[in-house]
C-alpha cells in the first residue's frame, strides 16, 4: 500500500480522455477545419466536474494545472463530497468487508449492487501494513476516510478511492494485566478537525477497574487525555458517531449485561453525556449499538430468534425511540446473530448482516432475501463508505510526498 499519489494516466488513451464537450482544448490538427470545440462557462464547468466520481477526477487532475487546482482545493472537495453523500441512489457508496478466514483481509463492493443488483462482486483492498497474519478492524468510517487498528499497536486514517492514509501517534498507554481496549472515529464539525477516541481500560481484583481516555485531532497530529469518563465497561466495539458524538454501551461490571447504559462523548467540547434508552417491554438477552441513515439505534436479540430494531429519530429525545422492525432469524436460531442495519433503500428494505452473509429485510410483506456476491467469504464486519477525495494527510505531509 503506498500513501504517494498515484502515476498520472496517459491522457491520450482513448479510454481516460475527457469529452471534448467538458472543456476548452489547445487547436490540433483537425481534418474538418471548420470543427469548432464549444467554449463553456468556468461555472458550468466546475458544476459538471462536480458530479464526476472520484476516479474520474483523479484523473481529470492531469488535464491542466487549473483543473488540478479546483479538484484539489477544499471548497471543491467538500462540496464534492456533500452532492456525492446526499446521493438517494447510493452510486458513490461502497461497503468495506473485513474478514479473518482463511487469512486477515479487507475488501469492498458497490453498495448500490447491494440493494438493487442481482449480482455484486467483491475486490480485494490493498490496505496499509496488509499482512494476512495481522488482524484489521475497522473502527469507523465518516466522509470517506476509514479509520483502521492494525494488530493492537497500529491505527491508520485511509482514503481508499485516493489510496492516501496517514499512520498515528501511539496511544496506548502501559499495558497491563487485564487491559484492553476501544475504539472511535468522528468528525468535529465545528473545528473542521478528524478526532479518535481511544477508551483503555485496566482491570484489578475485586471487579475494580481503571479507565483512560485519550482524543486524538488530525489537525494537532497528537493525543491528549479526556478527563470525567462517566461510564462503565464497554459492551460493543466501536464507538457510534452521530449528531457529532459518539456512542458506547456499557455495563456496572465485567460479565454483568443488566442495568446497560447508553455514554456519549461530544467530539466538539469533549463532554461526557448519557442517552436514553426507549421501553423495550421484554427481558433482552443480547444488544448493539448501531447507525441507521443519520440516526441512532438500537438492535436487540432475543434468544436468536428474532431481533428488534429501535430507532431514535429525533435525537436526544427518549419519546421519539420508534420500533421499526421486528425481523425473525430464518435458520436455525442458535447459530446466527443479527448485526446492526446498514442502510435503508429507497425501496423500504434494510441491509444488514446475519451471521457472515449480507440479507435484505423488507418490512411491506416480511420477506428476506440474500445478495449474491461473489469473491466473497464469510466476512466479520461490514461498514459503509462514500467515496470522496478528502485527504488525511496534512498539508506539510502531501507537498512532502509529492516533491
Amino acid at each position: 500500500m503506498e500513501s504517494e499519489e498515484d502515476e498520472a494516466p496517459n491522457l491520450h488513451s482513448k479510454r481516460s480522455r475527457p469529452t471534448n464537450h467538458i472543456a476548452q482544448f489547445p487547436s490540433t490538427s483537425m481534418q474538418d477545419s471548420s470543427f469548432k470545440i464549444p467554449i463553456l462557462p468556468a461555472e458550468l464547468i466546475t458544476e459538471i466536474l462536480l458530479r464526476l466520481p472520484v476516479k474520474t477526477l483523479l484523473q481529470f487532475r492531469c488535464v491542466s494545472k487549473s483543473w488540478l487546482s479546483l479538484i484539489s482545493s477544499s471548497g471543491f472537495v467538500k462540496t464534492h463530497l456533500s452532492i456525492s453523500v446526499n446521493n438517494k441512489d447510493y452510486t458513490n457508496q461502497r461497503v468495506i468487508l473485513s474478514f479473518v478466514q482463511p487469512e486477515y483481509n479487507l475488501k469492498d463492493c458497490s453498495l448500490s449492487s447491494l440493494l438493487y443488483g442481482s449480482v455484486t462482486e467483491a475486490f480485494d483492498l490493498d490496505y496499509p501494513m496488509k499482512s494476512p497474519h495481522q488482524s484489521v478492524w475497522i473502527v469507523g468510517s465518516i466522509n470517506g476516510m476509514i479509520c483502521l487498528a492494525i494488530e493492537e499497536n497500529a491505527l491508520f486514517l485511509w482514503n481508499p478511492s485516493i489510496r492516501k492514509f496517514k499512520k498515528l501517534p501511539d496511544s496506548r498507554p502501559t499495558l497491563k494485566c487485564g487491559y484492553y481496549f476501544m475504539y472511535g472515529f468522528g468528525y468535529d464539525e465545528v473545528h473542521d478537525d478528524y478526532k479518535v477516541v481511544g477508551i483503555f481500560c485496566t482491570f484489578g481484583s475485586g471487579g475494580s477497574y481503571d479507565v483512560e481516555v485519550k482524543i486524538y485531532g488530525l489537525k494537532s497530529d497528537s493525543w491528549r487525555n479526556v478527563d470525567d469518563y462517566q461510564g462503565g465497561v464497554l459492551l460493543n466495539d466501536s464507538g457510534r458517531f452521530v449528531n457529532g458524538k459518539l456512542h458506547w454501551a456499557t455495563t456496572a461490571a465485567l460479565g454483568v449485561y443488566n442495568g446497560w447504559e447508553i455514554i456519549s462523548i461530544d467530539l466538539t467540547d469533549e463532554k461526557w453525556g448519557k442517552v436514553e434508552q426507549p421501553c423495550y417491554g421484554e427481558e433482552r438477552t443480547d444488544f448493539v449499538l448501531g447507525v441507521l441513515g443519520d440516526d441512532l439505534c438500537v438492535l436487540c436479540n432475543y434468544q436468536r430468534t428474532w431481533a428488534d430494531v429501535w430507532v431514535m429519530k429525533d435525537y436526544g429525545v427518549k419519546e421519539s425511540w420508534t420500533k421499526m422492525y421486528s425481523i425473525r432469524c430464518p435458520n436455525d436460531p442458535g447459530k446466527y446473530m443479527f448485526s446492526p442495519p446498514l442502510c435503508m433503500s429507497s425501496k423500504g428494505e434494510i441491509l444488514l448482516v446475519f451471521g457472515s452473509v449480507f440479507m435484505k429485510y423488507s418490512p411491506d410483506d416480511n420477506s428476506i432475501s440474500y445478495p449474491e456476491v461473489t469473491n466473497f467469504d464469510a466476512c466479520l464486519e461490514a461498514e459503509i463508505y462514500t467515496e470522496s477525495l478528502v485527504c488525511p494527510l496534512l498539508q506539510n505531509e502531501q507537498r512532502t510526498q509529492e516533491q
